[in-house]
């Protein structure tokens, strides 16, 4: 709750170009300010304020606009002005502000201006000067050697009334003197007097209330080109119902919830104390209402909230876990287990809003695993999956460089700690704030930063830090970050691969389950539609675009049909061809010319169809059928301008065609085929037999012959220069070998991608992807947990790869290489 009520302040800070003064101002204050800003440095604020990026970006802003039209008058306050501001509620959902400073020649820099009216009257034989800047008024009175400004008549008389006569609160007198005076600004919040200061920006059914948070919070700002810092005191009234009053009498400690929460994490908040008892105490006076004894959580000193996806989870960490785990069994009912992490359902899935209102509100805990003494609960299974492989492979929030720049100014332990990137900051206003504010907050473009604050309880006060800044970025990070799961209805059937979004150019997945369903998911995550087929896909989908529009379409066999599907999953005809008898193989696409003249090949058995783009057949395509069944998609390749198509026949005959269908080269050797695809490996056509020998042939026919002595089902990959081989556990490249660990591996895979080969291969066996570079070096931070063949590629544009594979038998699972 609060941290949304400091972005909010500090946005409201950006818009008050001019600030308070000192000490012996104070009592010039008429009481019940609900703002006051002491002002020590004007001309170094408004330096701080035009170079802080963070300032800059928050301009366009309806909410700083507003502020900014209030206050521009004091935009004309001489740059050497000291002072104390004061903003009141006049009105419903209406602030005006009130100055006392010292009385100087010139407080306000009117020659800066032609657009102006002064005017002068008497109040209780009191002069006062009416100025009217740029069509904005503003009222000044002389009062005991000091002047009064303010942007209401009724303020500024009041304070005549008043004279130096102010009834000053203890509380505010006492951060007032604890202010550090070399600062820019110091900030004074009345807690139970701001509410309405963000009114305007309050849904009309939000429930945030934020005078019950604390009494008085005192800030001092300090900004640069890149951050803004507000560090100071909040206090509390133990006779009032106050938030921070539920740590008083506690210890903070260092949270532990960054250590657990994904990477991909958009915001967490941490609440810390080392006496749980003392907290139920405390918690017990702030709802107001008997609690029945607990011993379920009583080891408990940590409450975490992870904001993730949209989604949230809890993390209640512990330094003594089996009480609690025993407690939980009681009341739960296990369901399966995820990387080593039993899953449990629970019984009663308002448990954690029970026990720890009002830190956690509003939150379904339907799942819930342990992690070493952490109990980790969630509303749904794919949360809980995601920040279980997170934390398996080390790729937290801690590990970020938000997180690093954050606590770099804060102190390592605290009663609160809440940090966000610029979309938790969406999602943690998004349930209270207007919608024009969650879009002024998204059009001002805060993805490079990040957002802080803490909250450490001390004897009989909270110190209190918020923190606004660009991210730091360190040179290294070689991080391999899971950004999420995807769960589908049933078992995956084929391997999930990347095709291309033709409307924001970035990647998305497609992938079939045994079901037969086809399933798109977007680059975030969401599946964006599913169509049922026939069968299932043979081999890969293809990426088309036969409008030649730059519109992309997927196409692809299942055992007895060719099908082609716009980007919304409807057929696009006549691409929807049926084979009687089935067993096709999967569709070779050729584009010769790369000019998207498309020819799609099927093979069924011994027959061969062959489309064009508009779904006809290629009558000039005179190979309608070979001598044996076809055992495999045919293959294209292009050598010196020159056309050759391959297809490996089941009588182990090896035909080399041309785009006409008539011999290219002829190959009288009959080869025993592997599994493999055939490859153009230093200009030859190259295939391995299933005895393990490389059969190599050049364009000329010479066939040359090198025995690898491997093993029936070893896997083979190769590009232009790179020949990757898995032979049991000995994975080669480019001849140089690496021994992996006893297992199934699946054959290598090799993606070029921004000028480096990557050769993947998979573990199914103990479900483990390593990848390595083409030294055959394994990268940093793999393997890593998939169970299939993986897809490689930048998914977002932004020069980082994502990697995409099997996770559980009906899961998929993307992860992020930094």
């Amino acid at each position: 709750m609060k941290f949304r009520i400091v972005f909010l302040f500090v946005l409201i800070l950006g818009c008050t170009e001019q600030k308070t003064s000192t000490d012996s101002l104070l009592s010039f204050l008429p009481n019940d300010a609900a703002l006051i800003i002491k002002i020590n440095d004007l001309t170094g604020f408004k330096s701080e304020f035009k170079n802080n990026g963070f300032f800059n970006k928050i301009q366009k802003t309806a909410l700083f606009g507003a502020i900014k039209k209030k206050t521009s008058a004091l935009a004309y306050l001489a740059g050497q002005s000291k002072g104390i501001l004061g903003f009141y509620e006049l009105g419903k959902d209406n602030y005006e502000y009130l100055l006392i400073a010292d009385n100087t020649p010139e407080l306000l820099a009117t020659s800066e201006t032609t657009d102006k009216l002064i005017e002068t009257f008497t109040y209780q034989n009191n002069p006062i000067t009416k100025f009217n800047l740029d069509g904005h008024e503003v009222f000044t009175a002389p009062l005991n050697g000091k002047i009064v400004l303010g942007s209401s008549l009724i303020l500024v008389e009041n304070a005549l009334r008043v004279g130096q006569n102010s009834n000053v609160p203890h509380v505010l007198q006492k951060i007032f003197s604890t202010a550090d005076k070399s600062k820019s600004l110091n900030i004074f919040l009345n807690v139970k007097s701001c509410g309405p200061l963000l009114g305007t920006q309050l849904k009309i059914e939000s429930n945030l209330d934020m005078t019950g948070f604390a009494d008085w919070v005192s800030i001092d700002f300090l900004a640069n080109q890149n951050e803004i810092s507000l560090s100071g005191i909040t206090m509390a009234n133990d006779s009032v119902k106050n938030f921070v009053n539920l740590f008083k009498g506690t210890l903070p400690i260092a949270e532990r919830t960054s250590n657990l929460a994904p990477i991909n994490s958009n915001a967490l908040l941490s609440f810390t104390f080392d006496n749980y008892s003392k907290f139920t105490d405390n918690q017990k006076k702030f709802l107001d209402k008997a609690i029945k004894p607990d011993t379920l959580f009583n080891t408990i000193e940590e409450v975490g909230i992870i904001y993730l996806n949209g989604k949230k989870a809890v993390i209640l960490n512990s330094y003594g876990a089996d009480n609690l785990l025993e407690g939980l069994k009681k009341i739960s009912k296990a369901t399966n287990d995820y990387q080593g992490s039993p899953v449990a359902i629970l019984e009663n899935n308002d448990l954690i809003n029970e026990a720890f209102e009002p830190l956690v509100t509003n939150f379904n805990s339907n799942f819930y695993t342990v992690i070493e003494n952490a109990f980790v609960f969630t509303s749904d299974q794919e949360t809980l999956q995601n920040i279980v492989a997170n934390s398996k492979s080390g790729a937290t929030f801690n590990n970020t460089d938000a997180y690093r720049t954050a606590k770099a100014q804060l102190a390592n332990e605290a009663s609160i700690l809440f940090v966000s990137n610029d979309q938790g900051i969406g999602q943690v206003l998004e349930s209270d704030f207007t919608a024009q504010l969650l879009r002024d907050v998204k059009n001002a473009k805060f993805d490079n930063y990040v957002f802080a604050g803490q909250l450490v309880a001390d004897q009989n006060f909270y110190h209190t830090s918020s923190f606004v800044s660009e991210v730091k970025t360190e040179i290294s990070n070689n991080t391999v970050a899971p950004l999420y799961t995807v769960t589908l209805d049933t078992d995956l059937v084929t391997d999930p691969q990347f095709v291309k979004n033709h409307r924001t150019g970035k990647q998305e997945i497609v992938v079939q389950d045994q079901d037969n369903y086809l399933h798109l998911i977007s680059t975030d995550g969401k599946v964006l539609w599913k169509k049922q087929l026939d069968g299932k896909i043979r081999g890969k989908v293809h990426q088309v675009d036969i409008y030649k529009n730059g519109k992309l379409q997927l196409a692809f066999c299942t055992n007895n049909q060719f099908l082609i599907l716009d980007r919304n999953g409807k057929e696009v005809p006549p691409f929807n061809k049926k084979f009687e008898g089935g067993n096709l193989n999967p569709l070779a696409v050729f584009d010769y010319d790369n000019n998207k003249n498309y020819r799609f090949v099927i093979t069924q058995g011994r027959k061969i169809f062959m489309y064009n783009g508009q779904g006809k057949v290629v009558s000039a395509f005179t190979y309608k059928e070979a001598q044996s069944a076809i055992i495999a998609a045919p293959q294209h390749f292009r050598v010196a301008k020159k056309d050759y198509l391959l297809f490996k026949l089941e009588n182990g005959t090896l035909k080399i065609r041309h785009r006409a269908g008539q011999d290219r080269i002829k190959v009288g050797a009959k080869i025993d085929f592997s599994n493999n695809d055939i490859y153009l490996y230093k200009n030859k056509f190259s295939l391995t037999d299933k005895s393990g020998v490389l059969h190599q042939i050049d364009t000329k026919g010479k066939l040359t012959k090198t025995n690898f002595n491997l093993s029936k089902d070893h896997g083979m990959f190769a590009t232009s220069k790179t020949l990757a081989l898995m032979d049991d556990t000995v994975l080669s490249i480019k001849g140089k070998k690496v021994t992996l660990e006893l297992g199934v591996y699946t054959a290598p895979k090799i993606f070029y991608i921004y000028d480096k080969i990557y050769v993947a291969v998979t573990d199914l066996q103990s479900q483990k992807i390593y990848l390595f570079d083409s030294q055959a070096k394994p990268l940093a931070n793999f393997p890593v947990f998939g169970n299939s063949i993986i897809d490689l590629i930048d998914m977002d544009g932004d020069k980082k790869l994502e990697l995409v594979a099997k996770d559980q038998e009906n899961s998929l699972i993307v992860y992020k290489l930094n």
